[in-house]
């Protein structure tokens, strides 16, 4: 019989926003570069909108990723574990979880928790290193333990990769 568990929250690590400002900067001085063209009637090259506006996309992706890191919450409790990250909200009964697959990524390692209807994924800490220093920390600080409580109260068995992951050296957690 599992013990009585109070409900614990984990947020992830959250990166510098220098990336962010970086990006946003970027695309400040190339899209006031390419209106003082356009305004002083000056020709200019296809290159100029084509990076004005990679440097928006760029820009808006990092800032959508930090959003969601800011808003990003793992609850876990007595009959279920629960993910929100202001786009997503997920509850899943410690029975209904089907599938727990643990995959190598670049920084650290990634969670996919799979029940019938519902999933979601978080990532285990990790280091982002440049030259053999370390520059910031991404995702769970407790993700080991939160894998841990996932797969004892879901009572999932390690297994072999499915056929076609064999390639991905991930580990795979299933209901016997």
């Amino acid at each position: 019989m599992q013990s009585a568990l109070a409900p614990r929250e984990y947020r992830p690590e959250l990166i510098s926003r220098r990336g962010e400002l970086i990006a946003w900067g970027s695309f400040l001085l190339v899209g006031a570069t390419w209106i003082f063209l356009i305004v002083s009637g000056q020709s200019y090259c296809l290159a100029v909108p084509v990076v004005a506006i990679i440097f928006f996309l760029a820009a808006l992706s990092i800032s959508l990723g930090n959003w969601m890191d800011r808003h990003t919450l793992l609850c876990i409790n007595n009959d279920s574990v629960a993910y929100q990250n202001g786009i997503r909200n997920v509850e899943i009964r410690w029975e209904n979880i089907q599938e727990v697959q643990v995959l190598p990524a670049q920084w650290g390692k990634k969670v996919h928790v799979i029940a019938d209807q519902a999933h979601f994924r978080f990532q285990m800490l990790g280091e982002v290193k440049l030259q053999g220093e370390v520059k910031g920390r991404v995702g769970f600080t407790e993700g080991e333990m939160i894998l841990d409580e996932i797969i004892e109260r879901s009572k999932l068995h390690e297994t072999q990769a499915p056929e076609q992951d064999q390639s991905e050296n991930g580990v795979y957690y299933v209901r016997e």
